[in-house]
């Protein structure tokens, strides 16, 4: 069950975990570079501030785009072994926090803002690392992921209209920053978090922890983050304006109000719309709290629940 509200900095406030997407900071088909990144930040920014106005909100944010660059750079420096997914998942956490962080705090003047560096509990024995379903990096040409594929050994699947490499994505077990995001979010510290998931680490028998070769999906984190911080509500804010049924086809139509059970009896396309639905799901089953999944642009409505899909645990009012 979710934690209590005890120690609630703002009277009456909802509790809101809001998910920014890849496109939080790159839209699908932009170039990775730090101006194109600094802007999507701003926008992003602009979007959750105008919730953190009158809600209390704890940010997470992906990081595939930003990881897979980072691994790619990584590799084409060769005196040394190229770093751990781990390792650079640090790593774009660093860059992706500070980008939100200075937007959010100019877009909030005197507003404290924090971005921690977190770390994710997973099982060593996930089935996840014998079958890789994340996407990292860019999306390229068949041809050319084929031929990538080959020379590093990478596993590749379709994705954004080309194919990504594909990574193992651990269930997320403990979010262990959790008693620090506790502490900052009761002192009214605007907290970001979580980012690309996590850091994935596994706990070895005599107790101490190490990083592992993984990205987890940053929606399942969140939904087990706003459950463990007692959120109210989950938002999954992203490219689309809401899910839809029968996707990619001409009887395609959106979803604008269904239960957890309703969602789980339908197929959706994974690693791309599947983790979303599920993350909604697991918060609203767990929590009896309400999770919505919209458009980043349109964040304030989906939150009113006038925008976006509207996942609630049980019967429909």
């Amino acid at each position: 069950m979710a934690a209590g509200r005890k120690g609630r900095g703002r009277a009456g406030a909802l509790r809101v975990v809001i998910a920014l997407g890849g496109n939080a900071l790159l839209r699908r088909g932009e170039p990775l570079t730090e101006e194109t990144q600094e802007r999507n930040a701003r926008a992003a920014a602009e979007a959750v501030a105008a919730i953190a106005r009158r809600q209390e909100v704890i940010v997470t944010h992906g990081n595939g785009p930003q990881v897979g660059l980072l691994a790619l750079a990584s590799e084409a420096y060769e005196e040394v072994p190229p770093y751990g997914l781990d390792v650079l998942g640090a790593e774009s956490q660093g860059m992706i926090g500070f980008l939100l962080e200075q937007a959010l705090r100019n877009c909030l003047p005197g507003r404290a803002v924090a971005s921690l560096l977190t770390s994710v509990l997973v099982a060593a024995d996930d089935p996840a690392f014998s079958a890789p379903t994340k996407p990292i990096g860019p999306a390229y040409p068949e041809d050319v992921a084929r031929r990538l594929a080959a020379a590093r050994g990478w596993r590749i699947a379709p994705d954004r209209g080309g194919y990504r490499r594909v990574v193992p994505a651990p269930q997320p077990l403990e979010v262990l920053e959790l008693p620090a995001i506790r502490v900052l979010v009761e002192n009214g510290v605007l907290v970001i978090c979580a980012g690309g998931g996590g850091v994935p680490v596994r706990r070895l028998a005599n107790g101490s922890l190490e990083g592992v070769e993984g990205v987890i999906d940053k929606d399942l984190t969140s939904a087990l983050l706003a459950e463990q911080v007692g959120a109210e509500r989950l938002l999954l804010l992203t490219d689309v304006d809401a899910v839809y049924a029968g996707w990619a086809t001409p009887a395609a139509s959106p979803l604008r109000e269904v239960t957890a059970a309703e969602l789980r009896r339908m197929r959706f396309e994974p690693g791309s719309m599947a983790p979303k639905v599920e993350a909604a799901c697991r918060f609203a089953e767990r929590t009896g709290g309400v999770a919505a999944i919209g458009a980043l642009t349109e964040a304030e409505e989906v939150l009113a629940g006038r925008k976006g899909t509207i996942v609630r645990p049980g019967r429909l009012p």
